[in-house]
């Protein structure tokens, strides 16, 4: 690139808002405009009109469109690693003021729903490795359960797969959640290519308790495909299902993040069912009432920043 071109990159940029800068970077990762607005919990318009903007105050394209592809040009290609660096730099910097603030002490109350627990743990580690000087008081229970210790007060922040309705919350996304239907190796569906819920009816399932977000999905499940099995076995834990779906006992709706050890050593099947599977998304929450501490605002950037990356390592 010409020096000309550099120089006024350099001096319209002292124009850019680090909001124009963060859209850039996430948009240019995931090469998607709409991709940058679900992440950032924006509008796909907002996106394109910072963009345009950005792109006027620079003065050359940063992206190229092709249908629904979208490309760095040279000069966005120049310019990302910088944007990383600043980036960086203003994260380290809030790090090191939430230090000041105390967010290195002091102890956090969370609460996961039994789900997350195929996770949760070795995210806690990273934040941990982060942040050692932190405490966190972990409580694990069902969906009712933690959505009532966050109304009482006695949790600070809840990992979950659904918010609670009863309850003013404020929630961010850190992660997509997957549900499908599991069964034995042996079974008959399992052979097939082509599964409607149709093919489900007659067939015996096995459930979690009423409290779970797993349960409330399956009813919802049952009722919108009009399926009434035969007969039900209730539990209250993923492992007890897993173990009863293997041994034959009948079908049941999972989440794939409790299944990524049985799928990979073919211990059971997942059903290629065309209308799974059923997508959620994980959440980060607190009661919108409540004023987090330094130490719980530290844990919910690290969610919201650095959760993503590492799921997407561990369900690789």
């Amino acid at each position: 690139m010409p020096d000309s071109h550099r120089i006024n990159i350099k001096d319209t940029l002292r124009n850019a808002t680090l909001r124009q800068l963060q859209i850039f970077m996430v948009a240019a990762e995931h090469e998607s405009y709409a991709r940058a607005a679900e992440i950032l919990h924006l509008t796909q318009p907002a996106v394109s009109m910072q963009m345009k903007r950005l792109v006027e105050m620079v003065n050359i394209d940063l992206f190229i469109k092709n249908g629904r592809e979208l490309k760095l040009t040279s000069a966005g290609k120049t310019l990302l690693p910088y944007v990383r660096q600043i980036t960086q730099t203003i994260r380290e910097a809030g790090e090191e003021l939430d230090a000041i603030k105390g967010a290195r002490h002091g102890q956090i109350k969370l609460g996961m729903v039994t789900t997350s627990q195929y996770f949760s743990p070795r995210l806690i580690a990273e934040f941990n490795k982060r942040h050692p000087e932190i405490e966190l008081d972990i409580t694990i229970a069902n969906r009712e359960d933690i959505s009532n210790k966050l109304e009482n007060n006695e949790i600070d922040l809840a990992i979950m797969g659904r918010t609670p309705r009863r309850i003013s919350v404020t929630s961010e996304r850190f992660y997509e959640h997957p549900y499908v239907i599991i069964a034995p190796k042996s079974h008959y569906l399992a052979k097939q290519s082509i599964i409607t819920p149709e093919h489900l009816k007659g067939e015996s399932f096995l459930v979690r308790e009423n409290g779970s977000g797993t349960r409330l999905l399956l009813d919802n499940f049952f009722t919108k495909h009009n399926i009434h099995p035969p007969k039900i076995h209730e539990f209250t834990n993923n492992e007890s299902i897993k173990q009863g779906v293997m041994a034959g006992m009948g079908l049941a709706i999972i989440s794939a993040h409790t299944i990524h050890l049985e799928k990979n050593i073919n211990l059971l099947s997942i059903l290629d069912i065309n209308t799974m599977p059923i997508m959620r998304d994980w959440y980060i929450l607190h009661l919108t009432s409540k004023v987090l501490s330094p130490a719980g605002l530290a844990f919910q950037q690290f969610m919201q920043t650095q959760a993503p990356k590492h799921m997407k390592h561990i369900f690789s």
